[in-house]
């Protein structure tokens, strides 16, 4: 039977990641600058930094407060990136370090759900900074069971992000969403990982067709991961978003900025919000006129 259903782009959120604005703001200053700059949404960030971990030890008082900030701009707080996993390795070969991450993501399930966001980035990274052995690859399924576990039991989405190493790739991010199995484990696709790993960037979208919950936006160069320019990289974007289009895809979309030290941030992203509007018209046009053709 052909769907009746149609991709709308117009009802795809569009939400931007925190370090895209100064890190000075105060949260309300911060989600309301996310919605003067054009996006419906923030994603916050637990990476590995001290600074950012200790916002999983949160007080009542804290998490009462950033609720109330959400409440009073209307800019939700929908995902969490949750790379602090760079530093805490699930697939470490040390006991100590593979329970400091399970207690991060026992802490950061808690927090989401306190703070209702709807879904968690998993680092695509069994061991970042670690060499890693033979084990490696076990270890880090055992502990993302354990996630895994937890953050369904609280009805919170885990979402496989492609990385920059190791797992890097949608077909390899698969094969863990073909493990678990299950609704809440599926894929954060970040196109900027991919074309920087030299991959077919639509061929890899294709193969996560149907488990791709969310998706990460930027622009990289050849040895050049970050701080690139929307626009001024390599990513094509257009196609991209034509092969999202294609496969119906609705879910959110995050521009993944690292302006939060720059004096202009809040102009950047104000701009770079205008670009991504234009990229993902061009793309969904695109993408129609491919169908109108095949009709044809």
């Amino acid at each position: 039977m052909m769907p009746i259903w149609k991709s709308n782009l117009s009802a795809i959120p569009v939400g931007l990641y925190e370090k895209a604005l100064p890190a000075a703001l105060s949260w309300y200053e911060r989600l309301l600058a996310t919605r003067r700059a054009g996006y419906d949404f923030l994603e916050i960030s637990i990476d590995d930094s001290d600074r950012r971990i200790a916002r999983l030890d949160w007080k009542t008082q804290e998490r009462t407060a950033l609720r109330q900030a959400v409440q009073d701009t209307a800019v939700p707080i929908l995902s969490m990136s949750l790379s602090s996993h760079r530093r805490f390795a699930l697939g470490s070969a040390s006991e100590k370090t593979r329970q400091t991450a399970l207690d991060i993501f026992a802490k950061a399930i808690d927090l989401a759900v306190e703070l209702g966001l709807r879904l968690i980035l998993v680092a695509g990274a069994e061991n970042y900074y670690e060499e890693r052995d033979a084990g490696s690859q076990e270890r880090f399924l055992e502990s993302l069971g354990h996630a895994f576990e937890w953050a369904a039991a609280a009805g919170v989405m885990l979402a496989l992000e492609n990385w920059d190493i190791q797992i890097n790739s949608i077909s390899r991010a698969m094969r863990y969403v073909n493990y678990f199995n299950s609704p809440w484990f599926q894929l954060y696709a970040d196109i900027g990982n991919l074309a920087h790993a030299g991959l077919d960037i639509v061929s890899q979208l294709e193969i996560g067709r149907g488990h791709i919950a969310a998706v990460h936006v930027k622009d990289t160069l050849p040895g050049q991961l970050r701080y690139v320019p929307p626009g001024e990289g390599v990513v094509p974007f257009e196609q991209s978003f034509a092969a999202l289009a294609s496969m119906e895809f609705q879910g959110p979309v995050t521009l993944e900025l690292w302006t939060e030290s720059l004096p202009n941030a809040i102009e950047l992203v104000t701009e770079a919000r205008s670009w991504l509007q234009t990229m993902m018209e061009v793309g969904w046009q695109a993408a129609q006129m491919t169908e109108l053709l095949c009709k044809s």
